[in-house]
């Protein structure tokens, strides 16, 4: 031991309690495996320099004949077994952080509680020389009235034990605790505290959480139920509803194949009768997206097949109305032709018929007709490095065939009819007059196009390649070392 400790330790033993202090704050929190050995090693040095000066905590404190000393000592001891209350705590923080992750702060605090108890009943009975057994009475007679004080808050922190042995959730989890929908952000001694879709907090006391009915969005981790609602005209056949409700289903990509979506009918009333599709997506972050485009897929192939929604005005379309005049006032295009243009437009329209799974416009070549999808699903495939791929779905009211029309290109994917389809055709000799006389109508097409043009090139186009870092262990294993 260095003679300056030597003959300074109550000095010494006070310098290295703000050195652990000062230590534990400067070291930043990615080094929490420095902190951890700082404060092991500077516990270490305190614990010898106590002993080393006849300090024991386990013993009454020395220089009785001389009272400031006496204090001194008597505060480091007990300053002993507080540090090293802390010291374990840390480290069994530690140890359970690596094994159970932030899921078991709770219990982590409550065994840090517990620790510092059985420190301060320790510092009590060996350091002050008091009657411990007489303490722990008291202690017990205090702890029944602050226990029937604290009733409800300790409620909370027992249902936390059980929430954080049982696991419901875990952080980041999306949950609803009787109705109340979030994102886990934390669990500790008291509540759970939700990250709510609106972006507030929601505080549930562990209780009532322990209570409740809870149920876990995120578990399986690789699916997330979803449903979507609608109520239609109770004058229309079940079975036209079922079959449009379907192909909306297999019009919407980011449902998951397995398990399959699927349309139930709910309920009957003399107003309408309400239809659910529930299918399920790959993460929860999908869900909103996914509802709000499977509802629109829904209006439209229910609109296609005749079907309106309560919601919707029915009987605008006047009942002698062909097919190809009703899908032009449904085409995002040529909804604002005129209602003479349309009339003349529908009768220059001729339907075409395609089975599952039959080629509609193959990559390659420039159509000189142009194609409005009236029902079904039509399938968009791309080629990228050799190997086909889905790129998307098209359904009533979008059209196939526009680079032909209007800059006489190839189309570049192959549109195919995913489900039995039936789409209105128009010859270019008919429809190029039309879109040089309304610049609106042939802006928006262009419009589509580049779009179109500008996502294909983005899906196709070829990931940069990573150079590998050539080194001195990679030419040991091209050479089998």
């Amino acid at each position: 031991m260095p003679s300056f400790i030597s003959d300074h330790p109550m000095f010494c033993a006070l310098a290295l309690i703000f050195i652990d202090i000062a230590v534990w704050r400067l070291i930043s929190v990615n080094l929490a495996n420095w902190k951890l050995a700082a404060r092991l090693l500077i516990f270490a040095v305190f614990s010898a320099v106590l002993f080393n000066d006849g300090m024991n905590p386990m013993q009454v404190a020395p220089y009785a004949d001389n009272t400031a000393l006496h204090l001194a000592a008597t505060a480091l001891q007990i300053g002993w077994w507080l540090f090293a209350a802390r010291t374990l705590t840390v480290l069994l923080g530690a140890v359970m952080m690596q094994r159970v992750g932030h899921t078991g702060r709770l219990l982590q605090d409550l065994l840090g509680a517990v620790i510092f108890l059985i420190a301060i009943i320790a510092a009590l009975a060996y350091v002050l020389d008091l009657p411990v057994k007489g303490v722990l009475a008291t202690s017990g007679a205090v702890a029944i009235i602050v226990g029937l004080a604290l009733q409800s808050t300790l409620s909370d922190v027992f249902s936390g034990i059980v929430l954080n042995t049982t696991k419901p959730y875990q952080l980041d989890d999306w949950i609803s605790i009787d109705g109340t929908e979030g994102r886990v952000t934390d669990i500790d001694w008291r509540a759970t505290r939700l990250q709510t879709s609106q972006g507030s907090m929601a505080v549930i006391p562990n209780s009532l959480a322990a209570k409740a009915k809870i149920i876990n969005f995120s578990r399986p981790a690789d699916m997330f139920g979803l449903a979507v609602s609608l109520q239609v005209s109770p004058h229309a056949r079940p079975q036209i509803v079922i079959e449009a409700l379907e192909r909306a289903m297999q019009g919407c990509r980011p449902l998951l194949v397995t398990p399959a979506p699927s349309v139930a009918f709910k309920t009957c009333a003399s107003g309408g009768v309400e239809y659910e599709i529930s299918g399920f997506v790959p993460a929860m972050a999908l869900k909103r997206e996914v509802r709000n485009q499977l509802y629109d897929l829904a209006f439209r192939h229910l609109q296609a097949a005749g079907v309106s929604l309560l919601s919707a005005t029915e009987g605008s379309t006047p009942s002698a109305m062909s097919a190809a005049r009703a899908l032009l006032e449904r085409s995002p295009i040529f909804s604002t032709l005129r209602q003479e243009e349309k009339d003349t437009f529908s009768q220059n329209m001729t339907l075409h018929t395609y089975r599952t799974g039959e080629m509609i416009l193959p990559a390659g070549e420039v159509s000189d007709h142009l194609f409005i999808v009236e029902t079904g699903v039509v399938s968009v495939m791309l080629i990228k490095d050799g190997h086909t791929f889905e790129a998307g779905r098209m359904g009533p009211g979008e059209v196939i065939g526009e680079a032909g029309i209007l800059a006489d290109k190839a189309a570049l994917a192959d549109f195919s009819a995913k489900t039995f389809c039936t789409l209105y055709r128009i010859e270019k000799e008919y429809l190029k007059p039309c879109l040089d006389a309304r610049h609106d109508i042939g802006e928006a097409m262009k419009a589509l196009l580049d779009f179109r043009l500008h996502a294909a090139q983005v899906l196709t186009q070829e990931a940069p390649v990573v150079p590998v870092k050539k080194g001195f262990l990679q030419w040991l294993r091209k050479r089998g070392l």
